[in-house]
């Protein structure tokens, strides 16, 4: 193979304005479909769309009879088993957080899984709680039911439970709204470091809620803004009065699942299962604390009598509906967020297709059945999607095997967990927050990679942490949308030069030897061009070019109207020599009274005896700056879009440059703008389409060709049967060595 440095690369072919290239390559004439059709479309009826639609809206009927029972079922056996063990540690933990007694956990860890079963689309995802969706659910139940009100332990539960589940209800609704109305495409708007510096804020809060447990103390359950700080103040004031008992226990299980999780993951090619040492811990500790009476001895608080069996459905409370649409929005789409998220990374693994709208609408669903039956809001959890997925998991038949292991637990075994202390469950959900809060080591990388990104991290952190998870979601949405806006209404414009003996420029402050061509400058802005960034780019374009444009057009008018003046006075005379002044006394700035419209139009030299050059010195000792600039040539290769004030700013600021004898081209605009630009009139007697080129490098040899008393650039153009051939050769050019000895005068 040859070395790429001694690749050559020849190009012969006519110059190309964008005019010539439609005349002579003939554009496919496409039908662009309206509103209307898409519609029609839409709403169109046929067997085969029926059928389609079925599968999509049922995605169980397309994957169950495809479903390789003999090879598959022992891995979803082991896999569903290992799985539901942790589900069902997690949902009694996550239900501490969730603010409701613990067994209502197990049933958000049984009924999510039922529904999604059949409508949803991953294969690998563990449904049920989500630390982050609980915190988000129990903020909601201790604002509507805080500890402090008078009511016995039992109507308190009671209470509680009915917020969570109505509060999942309306999740559940917004979920399904959302995936029916087809805006699944709404997280995309959470970029990946919003979603990191979130969950680790959540993980953060999730951390602090649980110190209460871990210590043994009874605190009030603050929520709202600064929630944390009063929470920590209160650990602090009270700190005298932890159970031993309780953090001894934390600590010791604590250390011991650490360890072990620490050796799954460092030997996890040779272990065919992850060592299940949450439940072999819950299993001891429930059992020494039954066969040592913590909880009359020490004192300790206890998981209690767990529900048995399953409930009759409710239905939601429409006043606490009512009360909480907002923070049931938030969890919504956090709660899609994050299961999407997981599971497109095992769909990209697995090689599979997942549907976001239909994700929308199984969880919705899950979480109406789940609301209706005294759960709590659902999502998918990080570590036990892991487990399914790594003890060989290949459908939801893992998943229902899971929500099984549940069904065990809530209808005969359930009494057994009464003496587990509440410190050993925060001890697992504390040890399980090591991933998110590991996700703090990612500052660092944004601070030196991309600064805005890393200040949207920091924000989202701080603002979940210190102003609540709805409304850290809502700042560190706001925040990342003003960076996109700062990044597209302040892009890095450049000014380009060529680089020599090529068709290529680039930025002339990036290369040396690099050679910008006298009397014209080459502007790029990388950005769309809208009614945000409009007038930065004006501001931008008149620094690179030295001058301002409307300034040069006033001053130039203004100086005709003097001329004229001084010649219908007669103390201007017209000689072969040009004008001379015959009397020596300049005109005076307040003779000139001219209207300031007049000053923007065109000027007008027709009827003016001989031409005039505005670079020359003028009689009356009028002053107009010079300017050396003949062309400019706009790179819009980069632009994707132009919106209507673009459009008109841009058609002000060219016919400005025009009317002071300044071309305008334009290079590399995509078809559709060209398009845009021809319906809303934006070409005239003064703009013309003849000024949009192909390429930079098209725009530069008509330059030459219009401009040759001025033109030096690096490559020789000889024009036959209008084809263009280039041949490399030296001529003199304005660079970064060598400055020429007359550079552009600038204002």
């Amino acid at each position: 193979m040859i070395p790429p440095k001694y690749r050559q690369l020849t190009v012969s072919r006519p110059v190309y304005s964008e005019d010539l290239f439609k005349e002579e390559y003939e554009k496919v004439q496409r039908h662009h479909k309206t509103m209307l059709d898409h519609l029609k479309a839409y709403f169109s009826c046929s067997k085969q769309k029926a059928k389609s639609v079925a599968f999509t809206l049922l995605p169980i009927a397309s994957w169950l009879p495809a479903y390789r029972f003999k090879e598959w079922i022992v891995q979803d056996m082991i896999s569903g088993v290992s799985t539901g063990l942790v589900s069902v540690l997690q949902g009694l933990g996550f239900a501490l957080l969730a603010s409701v007694p613990a067994g209502y956990g197990l049933y958000a860890a049984f009924y999510p899984i039922l529904i999604y079963f059949f409508f949803g689309t991953s294969k690998h995802i563990s449904v049920g709680p989500f630390p982050v969706l609980s915190l988000m659910v129990g903020a909601v139940v201790n604002n509507l039911v805080p500890m402090s009100i008078n009511a016995t332990d039992v109507t308190l539960n009671e209470r509680r439970v009915t917020v969570a589940s109505s509060v999942t209800f309306l999740v559940g609704i917004f979920q399904l709204g959302l995936g029916i109305l087809q805006v699944g495409f709404i997280v995309i708007y959470l970029s990946q470091t919003l979603v990191s510096g979130f969950t680790c804020a959540a993980a953060v809060n999730v951390l602090i809620s649980q110190l209460k447990f871990i210590f043994g103390i009874s605190i009030d359950s603050p929520s709202g803004p600064l929630s944390n700080i009063w929470v920590l103040r209160d650990i602090f004031t009270q700190i005298h009065k932890t159970n031993i008992a309780d953090l001894v226990t934390s600590i010791i299980i604590m250390i011991v699942v650490f360890v072990v999780k620490e050796l799954n993951d460092r030997y996890k090619a040779k272990l065919p299962v992850p060592i299940p040492i949450e439940v072999i811990m819950t299993i001891i500790a429930c059992g020494v604390s039954y066969a040592c009476d913590f909880e009359k001895v020490y004192e300790v608080d206890v998981v209690g009598t767990v529900v048995e069996g399953y409930q009759a459905p409710v239905a939601p409370d429409f006043e606490i509906l009512k009360n909480s649409v907002m923070d049931a929005f938030s969890m919504a789409i956090v709660g899609f967020a994050i299961a999407f998220s997981v599971a497109k990374v095992y769909s990209i693994k697995h090689d599979y297709v997942i549907d976001g709208n239909q994700e929308l609408i199984a969880f919705g669903l899950s979480n109406m059945f789940c609301g209706s039956f005294k759960g709590f809001a659902a999502s998918t959890s990080l570590s036990r999607s892991a487990v399914q997925e790594s003890t060989g998991g290949k459908t939801q038949i893992a998943g229902l095997i899971s929500a099984l292991m549940s069904m065990i637990v809530i209808l005969w075994i359930g009494f057994l967990l009464y003496p587990l202390q509440k410190s050993v469950l925060a001890s697992l959900i504390v040890i399980n927050l090591k991933g998110m809060l590991m996700q703090l080591r990612e500052v660092p990388y944004l601070y030196r990679k991309d600064k805005p990104d890393c200040v949207v991290w920091i924000v989202s952190f701080i603002a979940s942490v210190l102003l609540g998870l709805d409304i850290g979601l809502a700042v560190a949405l706001g925040i990342e949308l003003l960076t996109v806006l700062f990044r597209t209404q302040y892009p890095r414009c450049e000014v380009l030069a060529n680089i020599e003996g090529t068709e290529i420029y680039k930025d002339k402050k990036d290369y040396v030897g690099i050679s910008e061509q006298e009397g014209v400058k080459i502007f790029r802005c990388p950005s769309p061009i809208f009614f945000a960034n409009i007038d930065f780019f004006r501001e931008k374009l008149t620094a690179a070019v030295g001058f301002n444009p409307l300034r040069i057009l006033r001053k130039r008018n203004k100086a005709l109207r003097k001329l004229k003046k001084l010649l219908k006075k007669g103390e201007l005379q017209v000689t072969s020599r040009g004008l001379v002044l015959a009397n020596a006394a300049a005109l005076s700035e307040s003779e000139d009274d001219l209207n300031p419209e007049e000053l923007d139009k065109p000027v007008n030299c027709k009827d003016f005896p001989v031409e005039i050059n505005w670079n020359d010195d003028l009689p009356a000792n009028i002053q107009v700056p010079r300017i050396y600039l003949h062309s400019i040539v706009l790179d819009f290769s980069s632009v994707s879009f132009l919106d209507i004030s673009a459009l008109k700013g841009l058609k002000a600021l060219f016919k400005e440059f025009i009317r002071i004898d300044v071309n305008i081209y334009v290079t590399g605009c995509d078809s559709y703008i060209i398009e845009k630009l021809e319906k809303c009139s934006f070409f005239d007697n003064e703009i013309k389409s003849s000024i949009f080129f192909l390429t930079i490098h098209d725009a530069m040899l008509h330059i030459q060709e219009t401009h040759p008393q001025t033109s030096r650039v690096c490559w020789q153009s000889k024009v036959a049967d209008n084809c263009v051939q280039y041949n490399e050769i030296s001529l003199h050019m304005r660079n970064r060595e060598n400055v020429s000895s007359n550079p552009e005068t600038k204002f």
